[in-house]
């Protein structure tokens, strides 16, 4: 049974890319409807720790006359390789997936990744449909289009730009979501308040308790809060050549230290600790205040995120941000705020910079 069902639309760069992400509790059993009478057959790609979830979407497009077909892949960031989207393309070639057949996504941030690139390199383009079973899926990852698998060299480095059919962000799926991952979850949802909407920010503050209830009135406007901002952008920056990049905010960094990790962590924590490194950057710059700065530390800390990283592994850090996508030749790029809800491009041309305020964040 579902409960009131909020639609944000996410207007694309053609009336084809237009698209909606609901947001409210018992949605699976839509996925037939959003799929359309043309659809007939649908590859469901979900991470083994899914395979109910999965199960549940299967019988819904059984029961509506849709084939499907299942490719269980590994959790997490080891989800994200081309031999992953290489067994994904073999099922839809030995089943004769067409251009009007499709694919949905089950499971978190990488699911929805991998699964969108499958999708958009399959004869050059097939209908996908993200139904995002984490925070971080709902408010990040799922939304926007962006696809990408890893390579030795760095996190999404291939990829391509490829809008979903629709996201069908059921809360419901966060009822059984590890509390860590969960509040990791909620870096991606703070980035939208510092680089957007300060309510965001506010909200996170004023009712902690609440905040931690993934199924609370709260959660559900942090999230409906954190997905309009990443629409509006997206919607008037779909391949990331303006204002999208600011999106990245904490990212830089962030994909740094979770390169370093060789992705044992979560994403969510590696960009924690990517915005107070921004901040820091900011504030040597002369352009962000104190206070701001602080909060970051404060509303992070608060969640249990962290905030520092190790002081020995600058230099790999460094090495691994000149491959970064934002770089222009020499030049670092970097999100940073002016203030809460006001960001630019910063390019560092000294490395000095980047390691004093590194010295800011260390461990």
């Amino acid at each position: 049974m579902t409960d009131s069902v909020t639609t944000i639309p996410v207007q694309g760069d053609t009336p084809d890319n237009r698209y909606d992400v609901l947001v409210g509790n018992g949605l699976l059993g839509k996925v037939p409807e959003l799929l359309g009478e043309r659809v007939k057959k649908v590859l469901i790609i979900h991470p083994r720790a899914l395979r109910a979830t999965g199960d549940l979407v299967q019988e819904d497009l059984k029961n509506a006359g849709i084939q499907s077909f299942v490719a269980e892949i590994p959790d997490a960031e080891e989800g994200k390789r081309v031999e992953v989207a290489a067994f994904c393309w073999q099922i839809m070639g030995t089943s004769d997936f067409t251009r009007t057949d499709a694919v949905v996504t089950v499971g978190g941030g990488a699911v929805s990744d991998l699964g969108g690139f499958v999708a958009a390199t399959w004869l050059r383009g097939v209908r996908v449909i993200h139904l995002p079973t984490t925070l971080l899926g709902m408010v990040d990852a799922a939304v926007g289009g962006k696809t990408g698998i890893n390579t030795a060299e760095g996190k999404n480095l291939v990829g391509s730009f490829h809008p979903p059919a629709a996201v069908v962000c059921d809360l419901d799926s966060l009822k059984t979501l590890p509390e860590n991952e969960y509040l990791t979850g909620m870096a991606e949802v703070v980035k939208c308040g510092f680089i957007a909407d300060p309510v965001i920010l506010d909200l996170i503050e004023e009712h902690p308790q609440e905040v931690r209830d993934s199924q609370s009135p709260v959660v559900r406007e942090l999230i409906e809060r954190a997905i309009r901002v990443k629409a509006e952008v997206v919607s008037s920056d779909l391949k990331e050549s303006g204002r999208r990049e600011f999106l990245n905010y904490g990212h830089t960094l962030g994909h740094a230290i979770e390169h370093n990790e060789r992705y044992q962590w979560r994403h969510g924590a590696a960009v924690s600790v990517g915005l107070v490194f921004a901040a820091e950057l900011a504030r040597a710059a002369g352009t962000l205040a104190d206070d701001v700065v602080d909060r970051h530390r404060s509303i992070l800390e608060s969640l249990g995120l962290p905030v520092t990283y190790r002081a020995d592994q600058w230099p790999r850090l460094l090495e691994v941000m000149k491959r970064d996508k934002k770089t222009r030749g020499n030049l670092l790029r970097f999100v940073v705020l002016d203030k809460a809800g006001s960001p630019r491009i910063m390019e560092v041309p000294d490395p000095a910079i980047l390691f004093a305020c590194y010295q800011e964040i260390a461990e």
